[in-house]
Order: C-alpha cells, then sequence, then structure tokens
C-alpha cells in the first residue's frame, strides 16, 4: 500500500513540474491560436508539430475537408511560434471526388517559392468529368505542373501555401486545364515542407 501511495505522488510532482504553452499559427494566417501543449522544458518543444482543421483556424467551414500542420519553430514565455509544415485533405473528400468512368491525374513534385530557403513537396490532383484518353491525361498533368511551378517563381512562401490551402491555386489550374478536356475538381490534395538543398548543405557544415 505505502509503495503505490508513493507512486502516485510522484505523478502529482511530475505533473506539476510541467507547464501548459499556448500555440500560433503563422503570421501570415492571422497568429491564430490553434491550441495548448504540455511540457516540461521549453527546449523540447521546438519540432513538435500540431494539426488543425483549415476551417476551424479561418472560420470558413467549407474548408473542413482541410488538415493542416504547424511546427513550433521559436518559444516566448508561455507562447508557442510555429511555421506551416504542411496539409492533407481528408480520405473521404478524395474518395468522393473519384467517379466511374472518370479519370484520376495525380503529379508530385518539389517547387522552392520566389525567395525561401524552404521547399514544399506538393501533389496536385485532377478529377475529370468522363474517361480521359492517355495523351488528354499526359498533357493535363504537364498543364498542372507548370501552373505550380510558374506560380511559385512569382509567390513568395507565405503568399504560395496561403493561395495552395485555401484553394486559389486550384482555380489557376482548373482556369488552365479546362480547354483541354472536362474537369470537374482540381486539388492540391497534400503538402510538406522539405529542407532545401542549401539547408541540407549548411547542416553537413554544422
Amino acid at each position: 500500500m505505502a509503495r503505490k501511495k508513493q507512486s502516485g505522488g510522484r505523478k502529482v510532482e511530475g505533473w506539476k513540474a510541467k507547464s501548459w504553452f499556448k500555440v500560433y499559427a503563422p503570421e501570415f494566417l492571422g497568429k491564430q491560436f490553434i491550441g495548448e501543449i504540455v511540457s516540461s522544458d521549453t527546449a523540447n518543444l521546438p519540432g513538435r508539430v500540431l494539426s488543425v482543421s483549415l476551417g476551424e483556424l479561418i472560420q470558413d467551414y467549407s474548408k473542413q475537408n482541410v488538415k493542416i500542420s504547424f511546427k513550433i519553430n521559436d518559444v516566448a514565455g508561455d507562447a508557442a511560434y510555429t511555421q506551416f509544415h504542411g496539409h492533407e485533405m481528408t480520405k473521404d473528400f478524395i474518395r468522393a471526388m473519384v467517379k466511374r468512368r472518370a479519370s484520376r491525374i495525380d503529379s508530385t513534385i518539389t517547387i522552392q517559392p520566389l525567395g525561401s530557403v524552404r521547399e514544399l513537396q506538393v501533389t496536385i490532383t485532377a478529377f475529370t468529368i468522363n474517361h480521359a484518353r492517355l495523351s488528354q491525361i499526359h498533357e493535363i498533368r504537364a498543364m498542372m505542373v507548370k501552373v505550380v511551378q510558374d506560380y511559385a517563381k512569382e509567390a513568395d512562401f507565405e503568399t504560395f501555401v496561403s493561395a495552395m490551402v485555401k484553394g486559389e491555386l486550384s482555380k489557376k489550374m482548373l482556369e488552365a486545364c479546362k480547354p483541354i478536356f472536362p474537369i470537374r475538381k482540381i486539388e492540391v490534395i497534400k503538402s510538406e515542407s522539405v529542407s532545401s538543398a542549401a539547408e541540407r548543405a549548411a547542416a553537413l557544415v554544422r
């Protein structure tokens, strides 16, 4: 009995040693409060990842199908600040987009927005109205990639990510691809922030 009581006491002391930190989204997404995280040491917070619905974050519930992830990169007092880490559309939403006698066209590319040291790996998907021929699929895929790459050359990291997760980039791709073949929807279904070649080289030097 004494041992059990002593163990419980240690647990309480352990929790007392921990503190709660408020976590905020990056400034380009309004620095919104996204949740709380507990830690006994602020040194353990950088690098931790939190996910939240984009719909809740920007108060637009048509975006509930988008899950967005943030990585903590700075701590000040009881506040933890983040950078964009990636996003993903829910599997239910993607399944609903796939129709019989239609084509799904995917492409995954890595881009580096204007002036950014970070790269983004993005997966773009087109859902056609009818079944497309192989030549049309190749043409649609090439056009989607071109639109994304061209936009990355003129948009900084924050502008690119904002357009990507809010659907503005999808509209640009749809407008460019519609003359090729009837398309129901184009989405950036997934993205992830990855280290650039420059960042990898700097890490090796360190």
